[in-house]
This record gives C-alpha cells, structure tokens and sequence, in this order.
C-alpha cells in the first residue's frame, strides 16, 4: 500500500514537473530570452510562511544542510526539483523483481 502511494504521489509531481517544464518553455518562447523559474519563487508564491518557518528550522538543527543544500535547491528550476523528488518517490514505490534461482519462503 505504501510503494502505491508513492508511486502515486511521484507520478502527480511528476506531471507537475512537467507543467513547469512546459511553463517555463512558453515564457521563453514568448520573452525570445531562456525564463527559469526557481524552486523558491515558486514555493514563495504558493506559501511564503512555510518557506519562512523551514528556515530557522533547519539551521537550528543542522545548519549545513540549509546553507549548501537547500539554498542550492530553491535557486534550482522548479521543473528540476519537483521532476527529481517525483523521480526517487516512483522509484522508492516500484514492485521488487522477483528474485530468479531462489526459494521464496
């Protein structure tokens, strides 16, 4: 039930990502310039108290991963991040292969 909801949930963010792909295209296409949207603009735009709130967060409890981390994520494209979490959560919900030559017990 687990490796469904995961799979589940990876293939909506990953239809996200896609929609951010396509988004980032048509600004693009419209300005003549390449227009990336970052992860931080985004999640600012759809709640800026969580993003406020994560911060002192993770720098109290482990500074180094808001520095070099995070920050490296929120100026990541949007589409890069969402298709990457969508990725390992697809991947983290496929059926085992069944092993070949052993006894299931």
């Amino acid at each position: 039930m687990i490796r469904f909801a995961f799979r589940f949930v990876g293939l909506w963010i990953l239809a996200a990502a896609f929609i951010f792909l396509v988004y980032d295209g048509t600004r693009s296409i419209a300005a003549g310039v390449v227009l990336i949207k970052p992860f931080g603009e985004t999640w600012n735009d759809i709640h800026a108290g969580s993003l406020q709130a994560l911060q002192p967060i993770m720098e109290r409890h482990s500074p180094w991963l808001w520095d070099p981390a995070m920050l490296k994520a929120l100026t990541s494209p949007t589409w890069l991040v969402l298709g990457v979490i969508g990725m390992i959560l697809v991947l983290l919900g496929r059926k085992k292969k069944p092993l070949i030559g052993y006894a299931r017990r």
